[in-house]
Order: C-alpha cells, then sequence, then structure tokens
C-alpha cells in the first residue's frame, strides 16, 4: 500500500515548477507524481490520475488560480474519483496575489505558502522546502475535506430584539485562527455582527499583507467596519479588528479608554500574531465580560491565553473536530479543560449570541 501523500505541481513558471520538485525530492513521505504549466492542464492530469494534493500558483495565464481551484471542487464533488483532492496555494508577496491567495481560502484551499523572493536560490529552495513540508503533512495527517463549498449553510438565528443586541455583560469577544481560518471567518463572522454590537478581535496566523486583504475580505461580508488593528486606536463597539501580519496585537485600558497596542515583541508559540498576547491582555482589560472562541488550526496558540481567560471566568468555545481543518488549536483547548463548550463551526455562532444576550 502506498503511504506516500501524492503531490501534482502547477505553476507557469518551469523554473519554479523544477524548484518545488527538487525541494521534496528527498522526502520518503511525499511523491511528486506530475507537473504542469496551466489550469487546463491540472484539470487533464487531474481526471486521470489524482493526487492527494496540489500546490496551484495563483497568477497564471488562461486559467487562474481560482478557477482552477473551483474546477477541482467541481472533481471532488462528482465523486468521480476515490479520493478529495486538497490545494495548497503559492501565492506572491503583493497586493493582488493576496487578495486572490484570500478567495481561495475562503472557497476551501487547505492552505497557501508564500513564494520566496530572496537573492540566492539555495536558500530559495530551502524557504519553500520547508514552508511546504509543514503544511503537506499537516494536510497527509488530518484529510476531512468534502466538497468544498464557499459557504457553511447556517441554522436559523434566533428572533433577537434590535434593543437586546447591546450584548448584556459581554464587552468584548475574542478569536484565534489558523490554518483553515479565512473560511472559518466569512461563515461566523457575518452573523456575529448582525447580532451582537461589542467589539471583535481577531488573531489569524498570516503574514503582512495577507491580513490587509482578509480585512477588506470580510469588511463587504459584515455589517461591522472590520479592520486591521492600529497601534494606540481607540476601540469602537460594532467594530472587528484583526491583528496586522507580522505583529502582536493586544488591548490596554488607560482613564477608561481601551485602545489596540501593535507592537514587535518577540514570538509566541512561533507566532506573531500570538492569539495568547490578544487573549492574556483581554483579561486583563474585560476579566469575565469577555466570550473567547478558539477555531481551527495547527499548533497551541491560544491555550495559555485561554487558561488566563478561564481563571477570570471569561467564557472559552473551541471549534470542534470534525469541522475542523486542522484540530491543533481548538483541540489543545479542550485537551486542557478550559474550553466551557466543543462545537461545530456553524453553531458557534449562535452560541455566542446566546451567551451576550443571557449575560447579565
Amino acid at each position: 500500500m502506498n503511504t506516500k501523500t501524492t503531490l501534482l505541481i502547477v505553476d507557469d513558471s518551469r523554473i519554479f515548477r523544477s524548484a518545488i520538485e527538487e525541494s521534496l525530492a528527498a522526502e520518503d513521505d511525499i511523491e511528486v507524481i506530475g507537473s504542469v504549466w496551466n489550469g487546463m492542464k491540472a484539470i487533464e492530469f487531474i481526471r486521470s490520475n489524482p493526487p492527494d494534493l496540489v500546490t496551484l500558483d495563483v497568477e497564471m495565464p488562461q486559467m487562474d488560480g481560482l478557477e482552477t481551484l473551483k474546477a477541482i471542487q467541481e472533481i471532488n464533488a462528482s465523486h468521480s474519483h476515490s479520493k478529495l483532492i486538497g490545494v495548497i496555494m503559492l501565492s506572491s508577496f503583493t497586493h493582488k496575489g493576496a487578495d486572490i491567495t484570500i478567495k481561495a481560502l475562503e472557497m476551501g484551499a487547505f492552505d497557501f505558502v508564500r513564494k520566496p523572493e530572496r537573492k540566492d536560490p539555495r536558500e530559495n529552495i530551502e524557504v519553500l522546502r520547508l514552508q511546504l513540508l509543514t503544511k503537506i503533512r499537516h494536510f497527509a495527517s488530518r484529510r476531512i475535506f468534502g466538497p468544498a463549498q464557499p459557504h457553511i449553510n447556517l441554522p436559523p438565528l434566533p428572533e433577537i430584539r434590535p434593543e437586546l443586541s447591546a450584548s448584556l455583560g459581554v464587552r468584548s469577544v475574542m478569536i484565534g485562527v489558523s490554518t483553515g481560518g479565512p473560511r472559518a471567518l466569512a461563515n461566523i463572522l457575518p452573523q456575529l455582527c448582525e447580532s451582537v454590537d461589542v467589539p471583535i478581535f481577531i488573531v489569524q496566523h498570516m503574514p503582512p499583507t495577507f491580513t490587509e486583504s482578509l480585512a477588506r475580505s470580510l469588511d463587504v461580508r459584515c455589517r461591522y467596519t472590520v479592520m486591521e488593528g492600529k497601534h494606540n486606536h481607540i476601540v469602537q463597539e460594532r467594530h472587528v479588528y484583526i491583528a496586522p501580519g507580522g505583529k502582536h496585537m493586544l488591548i490596554e485600558e488607560r482613564e477608561q479608554t481601551v485602545k489596540t497596542v501593535v507592537n514587535n515583541q518577540p514570538p509566541e508559540n512561533g507566532c506573531r500574531p500570538s492569539v495568547d498576547v490578544l487573549f492574556r491582555s483581554g483579561a486583563t482589560v474585560y476579566g469575565k465580560d469577555v466570550i473567547a472562541v478558539v477555531l481551527t488550526g495547527m499548533g497551541m496558540d491560544g491555550t495559555k491565553g485561554a487558561e488566563v481567560l478561564k481563571r477570570v471566568g471569561a467564557f472559552i468555545i473551541a471549534q470542534d473536530k470534525e469541522t475542523s481543518v486542522v484540530w491543533g488549536m481548538p483541540g489543545s483547548v479542550q485537551i486542557s479543560g478550559n474550553a466551557d463548550e466543543v462545537l461545530p463551526l456553524n453553531e458557534i455562532s449562535n452560541a455566542v449570541i446566546r451567551r451576550c444576550l443571557s449575560s447579565a
């Protein structure tokens, strides 16, 4: 039985295709079974020899990354093969590349890596290898993908009187998320913004530029203003603050005014931004009047912060294993004993709303 993860490389640059193949050549658990230069060739290949996983360039001629991703999802939905194919997007550092990548993640791509742009080609290959190995092995360890859909069907909201939507007793919602985050946020955040008025703070593990694109995408979907957090910005109700890529975001209260703080302090849990940093500050500023949510993502970021929040009486929700793309972060919170509820993604918004309306 072949236990290797089979991979198809899709990129219009022959040099870059060769670089990916070379970067993975020594890995015993990964087998590159094809390398093609555009989306149409990729779909032809997949129909005859479906891989486990596709690395997919964001920007290509004739059939771009989003069109190819959609076609792969249609193949998955047709059940015309015995396994469902995952996709890792390969993105440039440009704003256009980041925007397209966020759309792909919201559509159901597993994850993305940035194309390295260092002067030394050997260094580029090593950076690429390390990025890809982490993503590929997490994909191989947790294959839960069904037909990818842009939206999960949410249960109907309970009828909420507008005068109750000020979220009695709750002063903030804080969310930590990583792998699978853009899609999860696109599904729960619009519903939350329709029904609660407190500020929402989000740490999504992403590099610079990509969090800016994520904020723009979510802003279009939500009643709230969704924005990257800025240093020394006064926190307002009906606003969502996303930690900027590559920086920590926390909150401080001075003279009864809460402000966001953005800094370059060292990473925690290998992460900057870090969920733990945000959660600890939430415990200091809001105490028990926080609802913290830990969504899909690899690693343990958020566990120690959730413990601090739990000690001051905050309410903690973790996403369940079945609906998480990677059950590292929420699983760690559950195992630590600090989760008050463990819920599937499509129940989390209603749970937060009920908690807001029942808190006095």
